[in-house]
């Protein structure tokens, strides 16, 4: 019996996912729970699981679809249980070659009177209940539900079953002269409409005749006007034949989605503060030295951190919410940091909750396991949700300063610069310092010009000199 296995819904309040890697091919055989694939939500992947055990009948969709939740992605063929019959004419019942007793089960026989396998019936010619029923949930089953009522599917003879598990598979008809509706894959077909080719006048060189992406390339260079069949032809190429378009999904539409709706709503404003942070660079190095922080990664972003998060208590308006619907600020008594990463998957904003109760060491280790599971796509999705502000290192990528877009929902973001040596004042003179720009960038109706240079000085403060921050908390 085929069962349809649908997108699952992953409880982030999606409608819809890509799926990104197929682990099964059709043919194979999978067990209840194993991975069958890798699904992209719009901010960390996620392995998906099989309900059923039973062998791969269809791939519904390919490899980089979008799919909405509850339509169907993969068809399993559900081993039917095997009738069998002991020496004693009592009937079993089993799967793959196990059997277990069927008291008062009586063997079915088809019209030409060969045996059938299939359900063993009751003696008596009652209906017996269907058993209970399991809904399939993303990992294993549900609970039971009764299923009474149920229509019971007709066993299949043995001469049906010898002749079907014989039967040579019959190929599909080539399509005659390139008529018919052409076999290729939704980018190949795409690209054949944005090249203005007609698929249908295209030979195709894959499998089957499938029209691969090569051959609608070659086609339209072969109908541009001057072209010829002949190898080394000159005619000019359509600008988009060398183009390549890549569809906008997962992290980098919800990325676009997100920063879109931030600027058009928050009215954005930006200061900038050059700090001097050789001091906070000499307190990393006795950090690194203390057997406290032993396997522990600090870095200059764990101390800027904390330097936000005692910034936050001074300038709470920073870490607030603008509530439309109730016309109401929203001030908050806890900091859940976020800090952006870069990601081969595109940005993603892994959020530290309740960082402000955290000690430096806890913090340390927070940032370090957060951002590398960021870089694997192995993040939580709650860990993804729920920031009340970020910070981004801009600097890593060896970019002075900029000005970071807020995420939806925060008043402020503060970006660190790329530390750089440079001549600097100090101590009545001129000497050679590390040197870092930080960029704020706060939303308006929350903050005041006044508030948000406040912040910004107090985070300085704590970079250009750690020992004075207890002068602030």
């Amino acid at each position: 019996m085929i069962r349809a296995f649908t997108m699952p819904d992953l409880g982030e309040g999606l409608t819809e996912s890509e799926l990104v890697t197929w682990h099964v091919a059709v043919g194979d055989r999978v067990e209840l729970n194993q991975v069958v694939a890798e699904v992209e939500t719009a901010k960390a992947l996620v392995s998906v699981p099989s309900p059923f055990a039973g062998v791969v009948a269809r791939l519904e969709v390919e490899e980089g679809a979008v799919v909405p939740v509850g339509a169907p992605i993969l068809a399993v063929d559900v081993a039917e249980p095997a009738r069998v019959e002991d020496p004693d004419g009592a009937v079993a019942v089993g799967v793959d070659g196990a059997t277990t007793a069927a008291d008062g089960a009586a063997r079915a026989e088809s019209a030409d009177g060969a045996g059938q396998v299939g359900r063993a019936e009751p003696a008596d010619g009652a209906d017996r209940p269907a058993p209970a029923a399991r809904t399939s949930v993303l990992v294993g089953y549900g609970p039971a539900v009764e299923t009474a009522g149920r229509p019971r599917r007709r066993p299949r003879s043995a001469r049906w079953v010898a002749e079907h598990a014989t039967a040579p598979a019959v190929p599909a008809p080539a399509r005659p002269g390139g008529g018919g509706r052409p076999r290729c894959h939704p980018p190949v077909r795409r690209l054949a409409h944005d090249l203005g080719v007609d698929l249908a006048s295209v030979p195709g060189s894959g499998p089957d005749g499938l029209v691969t992406r090569d051959d609608v390339v070659a086609w339209a260079g072969r109908s541009t006007p001057g072209g010829t069949d002949a190898v080394g032809d000159t005619a000019p190429v359509q600008p988009a034949a060398r183009e390549r378009r890549i569809p906008v999904t997962g992290v980098r539409r919800r990325t676009a989605e997100a920063m879109v709706a931030s600027a058009f709503t928050a009215p954005h404003a930006t200061e900038f503060l050059t700090v001097d942070v050789t001091p906070s660079l000499e307190l990393l190095e006795r950090l690194r030295q203390d057997r406290r922080f032993s396997g522990t990664r600090v870095t200059l972003l764990t101390l800027v951190a904390k330097a936000v998060l005692v910034a936050l208590r001074r300038t709470p308006s920073l870490n607030a919410r603008w509530d439309e619907e109730a016309g109401e600020v929203v001030e908050r008594d806890y900091v859940h940091l976020g800090v952006a990463a870069a990601t081969p998957r595109g940005l993603l904003v892994p959020v530290v909750h309740d960082a402000d109760a955290m000690d430096l060491l806890a913090l340390a280790s927070a940032l370090a396991d957060l951002t590398s599971a960021a870089r694997e796509g192995t993040t939580e999705p709650r860990a993804l949700v729920g920031g009340t502000t970020t910070v981004t290192n801009i600097g890593v990528f060896g970019v002075d300063a900029g000005t970071p877009i807020l995420v939806p929902g925060e008043a402020s973001i503060l970006a660190t610069g790329a530390v750089r040596r440079r001549p600097w004042e100090h101590e009545g003179g001129i000497a050679l310092r590390s040197v870092m720009t930080l960029s704020v960038s706060f939303d308006h109706r929350l903050v005041d010009g006044e508030q948000a240079s406040r912040y910004l000085a107090d985070v300085g403060a704590v970079l250009a000199s750690p020992g004075a921050t207890l002068a602030l908390v």
